[in-house]
């Protein structure tokens, strides 16, 4: 099964200071038939202008994963972080038993881009906890890049942010022609989306900037860039 979500179908909202693409129910946006997909329960595209952000507001059992496309996110919270992060760079949130925190673009000029996704925990009544990690921004070129995971085996501190879920997430940037292989396992679901570019799914799907696919029962994908692309792989139970 291969679901594909198109980037003019996403609801768009515009409240002058912040712009957003959905890709599940969320605020405004209700479809009782697109509330989430496997653990997954938000996948939001946010434009930011400068010195505007999300005052102090609560989360609970909820694991946020936030990828800042351009610009820089200032990030505070009630259990004592404060951080900045820009491209390269993930933030991992775990809401647990509740906290609040706030999103800032801090700059006076320059926009703030991000991707932020929730996903549900696999446990709940965690302590809330906060992390930041950095990714090889070059590493991505070569191939699908691990940036986060629940496998403790794969988390490395620094580099691979850990969630409380059994999932993983991967950046890749192939240029144009070359073709990069993922291989899933049995009964997993795969969420793939293109960031920027032009991606072909095992030849016949194509895929362009924003546009998402939900597979399910595909264990093989070959991902072939028609241009040079950017697209991230979330694998999920």
């Amino acid at each position: 099964m291969l679901q594909i979500h198109r980037e003019g179908d996403r609801f768009q909202s515009d409240h002058g200071w912040l712009r957003s693409s959905f890709s599940f129910s969320f605020a405004d946006y209700y479809d009782p038939n697109n509330m989430q997909f496997g653990p997954m329960r938000v996948l939001n595209d946010d434009w930011i202008a400068p010195s505007k952000g999300f005052g102090m507001h609560p989360h609970q059992e909820m694991e946020i994963v936030t990828v800042v496309l351009n610009g820089h996110l200032e990030h505070k919270d009630s259990i004592g972080n404060t951080a900045q992060t820009t491209w390269g760079g993930i933030q991992r949130m775990s809401a647990g038993t509740g906290l609040f925190h706030s999103e800032y673009n801090r700059s006076e000029e320059e926009s703030l881009e991000l991707l932020q996704m929730w996903f549900l925990p696999s446990v709940t009544g965690l302590k809330p906890s906060y992390e930041t990690t950095a990714f090889d921004t070059d590493a991505i070129k070569e191939g699908l890049t691990l940036i986060v995971s629940g496998d403790e085996t794969k988390q490395q501190a620094g580099r691979v942010a850990s969630i409380h879920q059994d999932m993983s997430i991967y950046l890749s940037e192939p240029q144009k022609g070359s073709s990069h292989v993922y291989t899933a396992e049995q009964g997993r679901r795969t969420l793939l989306f293109v960031l920027e570019g032009t991606i072909d799914v095992n030849g016949d799907t194509t895929l362009r900037r924003r546009d998402s696919a939900r597979i399910a029962d595909e264990q093989e994908l070959v991902l072939t860039a028609s241009e040079n692309s950017r697209v991230m792989l979330i694998d999920l139970p």
